[in-house]
């Protein structure tokens, strides 16, 4: 039994589209229904940061994938991050079920270099805190042998059904609607996206290797570019003039005096003025695999998401 909590997101569909191809019976957890509309997938109500739902939820599981979002809000955040950590960890040994939680890079803070598996936490945010806290309190379990878990981790990612990326909803919706585009930070610094498709496949292969568990996995990506350059890169696919806006830190402060979820970016922009280098070759050598390039990534969305 494979159990995907937080349902509905982006990656988690991405995953749940992974089993419906393997013809693999799924079961999506969430506070809201989730309907794929296909015999394998079924769904179940619960509220993760409520034990009780979560052990119900996840009863007789084998592997549990927690692709579970909050509110883009760091009291939120550090509020219910810890407990939801918790209740998956004693779901995961009452069910007694591998786990496997999707991450994302904010622990590392600011790094000089490539991010790696081995990059020491180093969190300049109050978010990085958190997950920083969250991911050791995932792996102070394993480490005494209770728990059998990974952690895979993503950098921001591009290719959401949702739009729930400044990637696809500053640029890509942007220009296939013809419209200036915006880039959040500076356009001459590197950045590494992570394709949602590729995340949700990567889910998958981890579900089905148990002998790579216990260990801190990065995702397939492809090798970063520049803002300028996927830019360009976007305009050449939608097949419009490659104009666009910088957004500044200053910018984003003055709009999330009006908007919550903007005001929760701001602590994070760091990640937009300096080079954000995510490295994925440990995976790729372990599964044979490669991520998909932006040029492929992008060409996809227009004919899909976007319909051109």
């Amino acid at each position: 039994m494979h159990i995907i909590l937080g349902a509905g997101g982006p990656v988690a569909n991405a995953l749940t589209k992974q089993f419906i191809q393997a013809n693999l019976p799924v079961k999506l957890v969430s506070r809201s229904e989730v309907n794929f509309n296909n015999p394998n997938v079924t769904w179940q109500k619960a509220d993760l940061t409520r034990q009780a739902e979560v052990i119900e939820a996840t009863k007789g599981a084998t592997v549990i994938y927690m692709c579970a979002g909050l509110v883009y809000d760091k009291d939120v955040w550090k509020q219910q991050w810890p407990i939801i950590m918790q209740n998956i960890i004693n779901a995961a040994n009452n069910a007694n079920a591998r786990l496997i939680f999707f991450d994302n890079v904010y622990m590392y803070g600011l790094v000089n270099g490539p991010m790696l598996e081995t990059t020491p936490y180093n969190p300049i945010s109050v978010k990085g805190e958190v997950r920083a806290k969250v991911a050791e309190q995932l792996m102070s379990e394993v480490s005494t042998g209770n728990l059998q878990a990974s952690i895979a981790r993503a950098a921001d990612f591009y290719g959401a059904e949702s739009m729930n990326s400044f990637f696809d909803m500053m640029v890509l919706d942007k220009y296939a609607k013809k419209e200036k585009a915006m880039w959040m930070g500076n356009a001459q610094t590197l950045h590494s996206f992570t394709y949602v498709p590729d995340a949700g496949e990567a889910m998958y292969l981890l579900g089905q290797h148990p002998e790579h568990d216990n260990q801190i996995w990065h995702l397939p990506t492809a090798a970063p570019l520049q803002g300028k350059q996927f830019i360009e890169l976007a305009a050449r696919v939608f097949n419009t003039k490659p104009g666009y806006t910088a957004v500044n830190k200053f910018m984003l402060q003055l709009l999330g005096l009006f908007k919550k979820t903007i005001q929760g970016t701001v602590e994070m922009y760091y990640q937009y003025d300096h080079d954000y280098i995510f490295n994925s070759d440990k995976f790729e050598r372990a599964f044979n695999v490669k991520p998909t390039s932006y040029e492929d990534g992008i060409k996809h969305l227009s004919q899909t998401l976007f319909k051109q």
